[in-house]
């Protein structure tokens, strides 16, 4: 069962990363238009970055965190934490 769900995961990052991809692709190829979105005032928050991102690079996005997630699913990528105390 891990393996379908690492496989599941790996497959829909895959599609996401290249739909992403394709989507700026094509927006670079086409005639430029202007950009919609506001500045915000001062230095921008991380969600407030995440909002401004374009419907291509949420694609890409979330196509790397289904891979990285398929690939902990899969133990491709593992993290160990630990902590050791002294003793005297």
């Amino acid at each position: 069962m891990q393996n379908w769900i690492a496989g599941l995961l790996a497959v829909l990052g895959t599609l996401l990363v290249l739909a992403g991809g394709a989507i700026t692709t094509m927006q670079n190829i086409g005639p430029t238009a202007a950009s919609a979105t506001e500045p915000t005032a001062g230095r921008p928050t991380l969600l407030a970055r995440l909002r401004l991102l374009g419907g291509a690079d949420r694609l890409l996005l979330w196509g790397v965190v289904l891979l990285v997630i398929a690939a902990i699913a899969a133990e491709a990528l593992s993290f160990n934490l630990g902590a050791t105390a002294g003793t005297k």
